[in-house]
């Protein structure tokens, strides 16, 4: 499955409201992205698991929903997400500022 067909999967799957288009989707990707994080702090503390790859994998996924949605309800594609996300990576590579921080390295 590409990135456009998993997007196209998640569009057909899209259950809340129309007024909250973008609002919806940013704030179950925040909670998602704290669940994640909730994971491996937990991994950290607690130590290996036998079932990490396979819960960390599923908390990922439902981060790749909502990413989805979002992208998607904003007219983006996924593939143009990671193209973009490439090419600045690519740049700040090829610039040497792949280190340091703010947005535009």
């Amino acid at each position: 499955m590409t990135f456009n067909e998993y997007q196209e999967f998640v569009a057909s799957m899209k259950r809340y409201p129309k007024e909250y288009t973008t609002l919806y989707p940013t704030l179950g990707l925040c909670g998602e992205a704290g669940e994640v994080a909730e994971k491996v702090k937990k991994h950290i503390r607690d130590g290996a698991k036998e079932n990490f790859k396979e819960t960390i994998t599923k908390e990922l996924g439902d981060v790749l929903w909502y990413l989805s949605a979002l992208a998607g309800d904003l007219n983006i594609t996924l593939q143009e997400v990671a193209d973009t996300n490439k090419t600045k990576l690519e740049e700040r590579l090829k610039n040497n500022t792949i280190h340091g921080d703010g947005d535009n390295r």
